[in-house]
């Protein structure tokens, strides 16, 4: 399948070496010069982003901010005609920038580094982590339906190909799971970082300040684009953070009469841990069907393979209770 990438920095950068390494024929484009020769080194890489438009498959590694205008002006809809996704972290937002797509398929893969740039980019990135990709039920502009699930077939068919597990969710339930299990993080990193500025307390930090502060070291135009693109989402969710660490201020407020209190808050979180991430189930076969295929990504499934007409994919085990 030829596939053109355009954005080569390290999802960007990291899809392109994975497809390649995959078989795939893949064509790349930075609007950095200096990008463009590093990645030239492993893939194909086109000076003039017009040479993306000869492909089946355009990938758009941008921020949020720029989705806008790689859609208008790189793979302008009246021009590309191919299956169109992208990689960024606000699913909502990308709808809105590629609306008029008619095979635009939203995609997020959960991975990363605190690095950025093609010298970070690697082939392996996705191997094991979840990619979610789009799955909408509702009416596009122009009167067009919901995602085809033909091209989300396609498109799980790629992501499984180099490693990645794919989750079906549509843009919305997408947007307010990431705005609680890695936006609303780096803002807590952020201010982890900030609680423990002073020369002390960073001389005897170790362990559990360098694990909850690593994303604080993110590219800051990342995390603000993530805020700015999911903001309602963000915001709901640090209101339920908010209360969360009120009722822990409260727990220790009351150690006297109730000393255990501080404990019974802190084992439910710890409980909550020590079962992620879920075991996985037995391998199922389930239709591609987009009522099924989202019913099994809100049951925290995911798919490994696509077959004709059929996807095999596992759902978390349940625990025992007895």
């Amino acid at each position: 399948m030829r596939v053109a990438v355009a954005g080569l920095g390290l999802i960007g950068g990291s899809v392109a070496l994975a497809l390649a390494e995959a078989g795939h024929d893949v064509i790349g484009h930075d609007p950095d010069p200096a990008t463009r020769e590093a990645a030239a080194a492993h893939v194909a890489v086109a000076a003039d982003p017009a040479a993306l438009l000869d492909s089946e498959v355009a990938v758009v590694a941008a921020p949020v901010k720029r989705l806008a205008s790689v859609a208008a002006e790189t793979f302008p809809p009246d021009r590309y005609r191919g299956l169109v996704t992208d990689t960024a972290s606000v699913k909502a937002a990308a709808a809105r920038a590629f609306a008029g797509h008619a095979r635009f398929v939203g995609g997020h893969p959960m991975a990363g580094k605190e690095t950025a740039g093609f010298a970070s980019a690697e082939p392996g990135l996705f191997r094991g982590r979840v990619w979610v990709l789009c799955l909408e039920r509702g009416v596009r502009p122009a009167g067009r339906g919901g995602t085809d699930v033909g091209d989300w077939a396609t498109l799980a068919r790629l992501w499984t190909s180099i490693g990645a597990r794919v989750v079906p969710a549509t843009a919305t339930d997408h947007d307010r799971a990431a705005a609680r299990i890695s936006h609303v993080e780096h803002l807590v990193a952020a201010a982890l970082v900030r609680v423990a500025d002073d020369p002390l307390s960073r001389a005897l930090a170790a362990g559990s300040f360098r694990d909850g502060t690593r994303v604080a070291a993110s590219p800051t135009a990342l995390v603000a684009g993530m805020v700015a693109g999911n903001g309602p989402e963000v915001r709901s969710a640090l209101v339920d953070l908010g209360m969360e660490l009120d009722r822990a201020r409260w727990a220790t407020e009351v150690r006297e009469e109730r000393p255990e209190a501080i404990a019974e808050w802190f084992d439910g979180a710890r409980e909550l841990r020590a079962s992620w991430p879920p075991e996985p189930g037995a391998v199922e076969r389930t239709a591609l069907e987009r009522e099924s295929l989202l019913a099994l990504g809100a049951a925290g499934g995911w798919v490994e393979a696509v077959e004709d007409e059929v996807a095999l994919c596992r759902r978390p085990r349940v625990q025992s209770t007895s």
